[in-house]
């Protein structure tokens, strides 16, 4: 059997699956594609997570798509993050080229455009539903996470989150966690303290300065009401196909506190909220983490921890999540061994360390007879990659060098009046964008500052009345007194006196002066 016949053996048994699978292309083998011998991903393994990896412009974003319109069109939604501003295309059909039409030969199937159905979802000033969340939700563990603060800080994180618990005070954004610093500090101290313990005024400062931080990375517009409802992205239209919400956060590349933020606390909603479900014939939901170093490169130990352990666990969630990233040491090597399905595409060696990264990134994959993977991985054109996922059993599929299928949608941006069209159609823009604002801690606690300044005000404004009166009374009294009276004449008249002495004025040669210039 000559090496092409076994390996056009190995990929069919490689990939032939019972259950349903998508087709992401056709096998390759010394730069030619063999037309079908597809390349398949059955929908029961997506749980497992996977990673797209390769160098700018080597078609990760393309890749993405293709996953995503095709699960959306096996009835599976999507959550997919548009940093670049490119995926919008996905909600449209795609015009057709003659040189997609010439790549699908070579695979071995038709070209069929087909547009998914869309939802654009913002955390800033994009065009879309707005996602919040309130502290409440976020709870003391995961905010102190998110801060980086030290286990003292945590635990006065902790004390004032159930201080607030305690006396039904809302936390619903930021404005009132700091409120309620300001308080612990001030004018509630004696109360806390009391209840509590005695809370570090330098501890206090240091949280406080954190959430500044955090509040100029533009999270004040995520903490608060109304909070996304996540059962939201895994809505599926009345013909059956996954919605695919796309998160436009193109302005959030310099802001990656603000992204792991958002990244996390949605992967502990899901996770807290969602049903323990098992091995499903397909994921309930599928999150693509476009540019994942964002999530990765500012987070704590703390939320490493955090970020890795929920990874593991939401699988079971029927949840899969896909990192997409230039290089795979982008990725903890604790998250990296959690991904089933693994689509590399060409990495550049432009350096030493460049080098150095594709021998590592090598070895990331399944040794293959076929392939000399270190050289694949910088030979590899735009729209190939490699691939392995794993079958039913959870082994790992044959390394495979792809052709990749082309996207269904359009590869391009839609325009302004395009995305306002979808937008003027959505469900969730009326349900997520109304502003709310209702009483909380911030409230509450200036309410209550207000309330026991005023009453020491007018406390102290009836301490000076009674004095006042009594002092009153005293005067009254002492008028009333004949003798007092003489002697209040008689200190007046000795003080005259003494004054018109201390000016130099003798009184007895005013008098006769006075008279005999006929003043009396």
């Amino acid at each position: 059997m000559s090496n092409k016949e076994q390996f056009i053996e190995e990929i069919r048994e490689g990939y032939r699956f019972d259950e349903e699978s998508i087709i992401m292309g056709g096998a390759m083998l010394d730069g030619q594609c063999l037309p079908e011998n597809f390349v398949r991903i059955p929908l029961a393994t997506l749980n497992r997570h996977g990673l797209i990896a390769g160098a700018t412009g080597t078609g990760k974003t393309k890749t993405l798509q293709i996953l995503a319109e095709q699960l959306s069109g096996k009835g599976v939604p999507s959550l997919i993050m548009d940093i670049k501003g490119d995926l919008s295309g996905i909600a449209v059909a795609s015009d057709g080229h003659p040189k997609i039409d010439e790549r699908h030969n070579k695979i071995g199937f038709p070209f069929i455009p087909d547009n998914s159905p869309v939802e654009f979802l913002t955390l800033s000033d994009e065009k879309g539903a707005r996602l919040r969340a309130t502290l409440t939700e976020f709870g003391p563990v995961l905010f102190s996470k998110i801060l980086g603060l030290n286990d003292t800080q945590s635990g006065i994180i902790a004390v004032l989150f159930k201080y607030c618990d305690d006396n039904e005070y809302a936390l619903l954004d930021l404005k009132d966690m700091k409120k309620v610093l300001q308080y612990a500090t001030g004018d509630g101290k004696d109360e806390i303290q009391e209840e509590y313990g005695k809370i570090s005024s330098s501890s206090i400062g240091t949280i406080m300065r954190k959430i500044v931080e955090l509040e100029q990375q533009g999270a004040e517009v995520f903490f608060g009401e109304r909070s996304f409802d996540v059962d939201d992205l895994t809505r599926v239209t009345q013909d059956g196909k996954g919605v695919i919400s796309v998160l436009r956060v193109t302005d959030l590349q310099d802001k990656p506190k603000l992204f792991s933020t958002f990244m996390l606390q949605l992967l502990a909603e899901i996770y807290a909220t969602f049903p323990e479900e098992g091995d499903l014939d397909r994921p309930k939901l599928c999150l693509f983490i476009d540019e994942a170093h964002l999530v990765f490169d500012k987070a704590s130990d703390a939320l490493m921890d955090q970020i890795e352990t929920i990874i593991k666990l939401i699988r079971s969630k029927g949840i899969g999540i896909f990192f997409i990233t230039q290089n795979t040491m982008d990725i903890p090597e604790a998250v990296l061994g959690q991904l089933g399905l693994k689509i590399q595409h060409a990495l550049r060696a432009f350096t030493a360390k460049d080098r150095k990264a594709i021998k590592l990134a090598a070895q990331n994959f399944p040794i293959s007879d076929h392939y000399d993977v270190e050289d694949l991985l910088t030979a590899m054109g735009i729209g190939e990659a490699m691939i392995t996922g794993l079958n039913a059993k959870g082994i790992p599929t044959p390394l495979t060098h792809t052709y990749l299928r082309a996207p269904q949608s359009r590869m391009d941006i839609l325009s302004t009046k395009e995305i306002d069209t979808i937008i003027s159609r959505s469900a969730l823009v009326d349900k997520y964008n109304e502003n709310i604002d209702r009483e909380s801690a911030y409230e509450i606690l200036t309410a209550k500052i207000e309330d026991a300044r005023s009453e020491e005000v007018q406390e102290k404004h009836k301490t000076s009345r009674r004095k006042t009166k009594r002092e009153d009374s005293t005067l009254e009294k002492m008028s009333k007194n004949t003798a007092v009276r003489q002697i209040g004449r008689t200190v007046a008249r000795e003080l005259t006196r003494g004054l018109l002495g201390v000016l130099g004025v003798k009184t007895t040669r005013r008098r006769s002066t006075r008279r005999r210039s006929g003043w009396f």
